[in-house]
């Protein structure tokens, strides 16, 4: 582990791109697991992209995209689980990259405690859900270092080739979901299903209903 392997932390929010693709095959440890990162995903705030809970500025739930690079920013969705991304940028331009999906590659049996009904290792942290409830985190290290505080990513032996990285439109969202933002591992079995956002269709009533 070097300077070297953290350089990301100190390029512009702009290149969040770059951070998303390079941050794939580091480890993150957590609380007795350790996760390979094999799918993520960027966003870029202030105006620039429609998608990021950033894009309309600062909020008390999105703050902490404002502030140093390298920080956990993570938030509850759909009622349901925690998603945790990961702070780029310089202070004031908000960026994060989500971490979407790994392969657990220490404690398995702690992982698979917390994730009864995944059916198969290759799918105890597939998905930004499950990756947080295999690594027994949550809202707690929201503003926490992934650098230096109790979750940590940590530089992979033999960095990921170009080759091995493939690329498309991001999970879910209804706006910029053409933007080609999420990148994987490819032919990785611990990556997520890709399911694109499918808008809720207005009901339709009287006439029309009828004309059908």
């Amino acid at each position: 582990m070097s300077k070297a392997d953290y350089k990301w932390l100190d390029l512009p929010a702009e290149q969040v791109v770059t951070v998303a693709r390079s941050l794939l095959g580091w480890h993150l440890v957590g609380d007795g697991v350790t996760v390979r990162l094999t799918e993520t995903e960027a966003y870029l705030g202030g105006g620039r992209d429609s998608a990021s809970h950033a894009d309309r500025g600062r909020t008390p739930r999105n703050s902490v995209m404002f502030g140093e690079a390298g920080v956990a920013y993570v938030y509850y969705i759909y009622g349901a689980h925690y998603c945790l991304n990961v702070v780029c940028g310089q202070p004031g331009d908000a960026a994060a990259v989500l971490l979407r999906a790994g392969e657990v590659v220490e404690g398995a049996d702690i992982a698979r405690e917390r994730r009864p009904t995944a059916r198969a290792d290759r799918d105890l942290a597939r998905g930004p859900g499950c990756l947080v409830r295999a690594l027994g985190i949550g809202p707690e290290i929201y503003g926490t270092s992934l650098i230096t505080g109790p979750v940590r990513l940590v530089p992979p032996a033999r960095k990921v080739k170009a080759g091995q990285i493939s690329a498309g439109p991001r999970v879910g969202v209804s706006s910029a979901h053409d933007y080609p933002w999420r990148f994987w591992l490819t032919d990785d079995p611990t990556v997520s299903s890709y399911k694109r956002h499918v808008p809720k269709r207005a009901p339709v009533s009287g006439p029309a209903r009828a004309a059908r």
